[in-house]
């Protein structure tokens, strides 16, 4: 009988500290959003797959790769945590050539989301400058502002 009692206080101790709140999961997309870029062509202004994108940033640090992307018709891009106001975004179609260089501008602002999540940025104001052309011959904006990652921002025409 004290083992069945013992087992049983056990078990109600093991529940009530397994039982923790939602706040410490950071879930469904409440951390700060990317940015969508899409593809269109510069002759037909239509959307298009691109088969080989590099894609660069500049978080401050100096450039980091992004990785490559295949066959893509979009691509989602972090853009800057810290109080820049801008992010330099660099993107090339082949291995061996230059980057095409694309200064995003924009404002942010600041949320509280919960204590697992923390500070959620959004960004508003959004404009483009294509600085070094090379590959992406064009920008048009979409979008100029960064809530989530549903809506596109900038298209890059090829």
């Amino acid at each position: 009988m004290k083992y069945c009692q013992f087992f049983i206080f056990f078990s109600l101790l093991m529940m009530l500290t397994s039982c923790g709140g939602d706040n410490d999961i950071c879930e469904s997309g409440e951390g700060t959003p990317r940015m969508k870029i899409r593809f269109r062509n510069l002759i037909d202004n239509k959307l298009r797959k691109v088969d080989t994108l590099y894609v660069y940033a500049d978080y401050g640090s100096g450039k980091v790769s992004l990785g490559k992307n295949a066959n893509v018709d979009s691509i989602l891009v972090p853009i800057r945590v810290d109080d820049s106001p801008y992010t330099d975004l660099y993107f090339k179609t082949r291995l061996n050539e230059q980057q095409s260089k694309v200064r995003v501008n924009y404002t942010t602002k600041s949320t509280y989301v919960s204590p697992g999540c923390g500070v959620k940025k959004t960004y508003e104001n959004l404009n483009s400058q294509l600085l070094e052309s090379i590959s992406v011959k064009k920008l048009e904006s979409g979008q100029n502002f960064i809530e989530n990652e549903d809506k596109t921002n900038l298209y890059l025409l090829f």
